[in-house]
């Protein structure tokens, strides 16, 4: 048995760009490759939100009605509840003067029970250096 891990790092802000939103997805589909592998394989995605990326993470976005499209809020929700591991860096939260409070942490509310994790950015370093292959968006 094997388990292949793949790392998405998110930098780009949730808006203009599709970068993030592809990361989510793609984290997401990722799981779905399992019919691929062989019996016992598996693979396990990490989605890490570093710099200007933990803005993906703020509740309540309103990409629909200031850009036209859909927040990436739902995608955040679907990885949670696809019990992915989400992880938030702390520093940089921190710098942007983002409370706890105002992100995504969990989606209880829908049944899920695993929750993003805010780390420090070493934290972070060690998912990076873990994966089998790492994607930066």
């Amino acid at each position: 048995m094997a388990t292949k891990k793949l790392g998405f790092i998110v930098r780009t802000l949730p808006y203009k760009t599709e970068a993030s939103r592809l990361a989510m997805t793609h984290a997401i589909a990722s799981q779905t490759v399992e019919i691929y592998l062989e019996d016992g394989d598996m693979v396990e995605p990490v989605i890490c939100f570093v710099g200007d990326g933990v803005l993906n993470c703020l509740k309540s976005q309103q990409a629909m009605k200031h850009y036209g499209i859909t927040s990436i809020e739902q995608h955040i929700k679907n990885g949670l509840l696809l019990d992915m591991k989400l992880l938030i860096c702390k520093e940089d939260i921190e710098k942007l003067g983002i409370k706890e409070a105002n992100l995504i942490m969990d989606v209880e509310d829908i049944g899920g029970e695993t929750k993003a994790q805010i780390v420090p950015y070493s934290e972070i370093q060690k998912e990076m250096d873990s994966v089998d292959h790492l994607l930066f968006c």
